[in-house]
């Protein structure tokens, strides 16, 4: 176990190396940076700068050195707990993260909540009714969650509420909540508008673990051993939960942990649509700038998240699993 672990670490250290370099590069792929295209936008608006200020301002952001130069610098910057400043926002990194993550990491959590509970006693029972109105109804709305971008269920959604009801469903406060201290009132006000960002981003994962469990199920359900358990007089659904169902979760235990920086990236277009508060439009907003200390920090840190998940689903998978092996 413990040598599992340590060469587990050393893969998720050259992971998170290799993901930083790649991502930092791509920030910056597009022809320009973030001054480039502020400078475009000042001559647009009939404003000019001259040579110096403009060779000085490239100095002061670093922007005049070669790639590798500034990637070196950010991550010795990192390393000193330093994530540099944005361009686009003209504030810490460090402090942007604090603002917006919290919340990000809290509508991720209760949106994965949301996508298990659902999706796996619906998987169970679809498998166990096979063919019948129940398996096919859920089938074809697996499909349609699967097709359907969470942006265009976002317009949709609103839409519908607009229409029916005339009210909007966009953000996650109430305007006169939105600056106000945190109280009672205003959490409350937070859980009315939770369910719409949950419900619009939680579809396409619960269509996906929908398909898997039934898939899990279906390949055990067949099995002799479960014929055998049947001959011994076992009940028909402790059996099921007892034996199909446990090795059926194992391919939901190998992705659980990256579940949640999985769900940060979808919250990246829906949360424009949505306007939620949370760190998916400022990644956005920060790639379109090419804000590359915000943009690189925040795929840094999914990228961290990722890897850390997928370590801690396989040694949850080998735990539960004893077929599964250290090695």
């Amino acid at each position: 176990m413990g040598s599992y672990l340590v060469g587990r670490l050393i893969y998720a250290v050259v992971a998170v190396f290799i993901i930083s370099v790649v991502s930092f590069v791509l920030i910056q792929a597009p022809p320009g940076d973030y001054l480039t295209s502020q400078l475009t936008r000042l001559q647009a608006s009939g404003r000019r700068l001259d040579d110096a200020t403009v060779d000085q301002l490239k100095a002061q952001y670093g922007l005049d050195k070669p790639i590798y130069v500034q990637y070196g610098r950010w991550v010795a910057q990192m390393f000193r707990g330093n994530f540099g400043q944005s361009f686009y926002y003209n504030y810490s990194v460090l402090r942007l993260l604090g603002d917006y993550m919290p919340m990000t990491i809290i509508i991720a959590l209760i949106t994965l909540v949301f996508i298990y509970v659902v999706s796996i006693p619906i998987g169970i029972i679809s498998a166990v009714k096979q063919y019948s109105v129940f398996d096919y109804v859920f089938t074809v709305l697996g499909f349609v969650g699967l097709s359907v971008p969470n942006f265009v269920l976002a317009l949709v959604v609103m839409f519908f509420f607009y229409k029916t009801f005339g009210i909007s469903i966009g953000g996650l406060f109430s305007l006169e909540y939105v600056d106000a201290a945190w109280s009672w009132a205003k959490f409350a006000d937070l859980v009315r508008h939770l369910w719409a960002p949950v419900i619009v981003v939680g579809i396409a994962g619960t269509a996906g673990i929908i398909r898997v469990i039934r898939a899990a199920m279906l390949d055990e359900l067949g099995k002799d051993y479960m014929q055998v358990a049947r001959a011994k007089g076992l009940s028909e659904w402790r059996l099921i939960l007892k034996y199909p169902v446990r090795v059926a979760l194992n391919p939901i235990l190998s992705t659980i942990g990256w579940q949640l920086p999985n769900i940060i990236g979808y919250f990246v277009i829906a949360g424009v649509v949505l306007n939620l508060p949370i760190i998916g439009p400022v990644l956005l907003n920060a790639l379109t700038a090419q804000d590359m200390y915000l943009a690189g920090a925040i795929v840094l840190l999914l990228s961290i998240m990722t890897v850390i998940g997928t370590i801690l689903s396989d040694i949850a998978l080998a735990l539960a699993d004893p077929r599964i092996r250290y090695y």
